[in-house]
This record gives C-alpha cells, structure tokens and sequence, in this order.
C-alpha cells in the first residue's frame, strides 16, 4: 500500500505560512532531502492554496531534479471550487476527500508526498490516512502569523512516533513522524 508522507515548512514559533517570505537559509543538505523525497514519490497531494503557491513556482519551469520531477509527477488538488486545473498530470479532488485519498493509497504506485499543512492534513489524520508527518522546523520565530498561518490550532487528535531526526549546517532540523497505529481516543 502506498503512503502519505506530510512534508511542511514550520519555524520554532509554529508559523507554516508563506514561507517563501522567511530569512533566507543556505540549504545545502535540505534541498537534496527535499528532492530525494519528491523523487522517491510518485504523486504529490495539494489543498488548493498550496497547489496555487506551487504552480505559480514551479509550472513552466525546468532544468533542476526537484524542478523536472514536480512538473512531471501526478498530482492531485483537493478543491471545491475548481474545476479544472493547468498545471500538468494534475487531477481535481472535488467529493470526498478522505475516500479518493483512501483510494489512491490503495493503488499501485509509489508514495504520494502531501504538501502544506492545513484542513487536507486534519482530514487526512481524522482518517487515519497520514501515515507520515516531516516537519522541517526552521531556526528563527517569524512573530506572527494568526489562524491558518500556525502549525498549531484546534483540530484532529492524533499521537505520532519519533523515526528519524537530521540537523542540517542550514540550522533547520528534520523532525520525522509516523501515526501511531492506535490513534482512537488519544
């Protein structure tokens, strides 16, 4: 069975919003982290805010692993009020969330990477359907940020194993998590 594997951008104060506009970082071993788990996956999973960010950036563009890879991959944007979307190999999720995302981990193929934390994310871990939570927590506190913007805020319960942690020269740790198969009640 594949796996969803969450991977979000998050500073020490919680902040996961617009992390194109945080302190620049030389990322060195992060970004090949980055690309290693974009290239070991064979679709990426979108709420529609992250699926704009991301087409904005990344559409049309090429030249770079991580770049050639994204454009290329399957992806799914969960929306309802799209139709339709441009960016290429993508699919519009428009019903219900938690049995499309159920179906495509029972399909054939790779692991699908999930991007950005937001109501997919509690969706996903409402259903038990996350089965792993990356977060690259950034060394600085952006100060603010309200609602959505926070990585913490009212939601679902659900309880994680640490599997793996990494420092890189960057400051940015790499914080790896699996959903506790157990998750009812915690």
């Amino acid at each position: 069975m594949r796996r969803i594997i969450n991977s979000t951008f998050v500073t020490i104060d919680g902040v996961i919003k617009d992390p194109q506009d945080w302190p620049s970082l030389d990322a060195g071993g992060d970004a090949n982290a980055q690309t290693d788990l974009l290239l070991g996956c064979d679709g990426v999973l979108l709420g529609r805010h992250t699926y704009h960010s991301f087409a904005s950036v990344w559409q049309g563009r090429s030249g770079d692993p991580y770049t050639d890879r994204i454009n290329a991959v399957s992806k799914y944007v969960v929306s309802t009020t799209m139709d339709k979307a441009d960016w290429e190999n993508t699919t519009v999720i428009g019903g219900d969330v938690a049995a499309e995302a159920a179906r495509l981990k029972d399909g054939p193929g790779g692991d699908i990477v999930q991007y950005g934390f937001g109501r997919l994310s509690h969706t996903l871990m409402e259903h038990g359907l996350l089965d792993e939570l990356r977060l690259w927590v950034h060394p600085f506190f952006v100060g603010r940020a309200g609602g959505d913007g926070l990585l913490f805020r009212e939601g679902t319960r659900s309880r994680f194993d640490l599997v793996e942690s990494r420092a890189y020269t960057s400051g940015v740790v790499l914080l790896s998590y699996r959903l506790k198969e157990s998750v009812a009640g915690s």
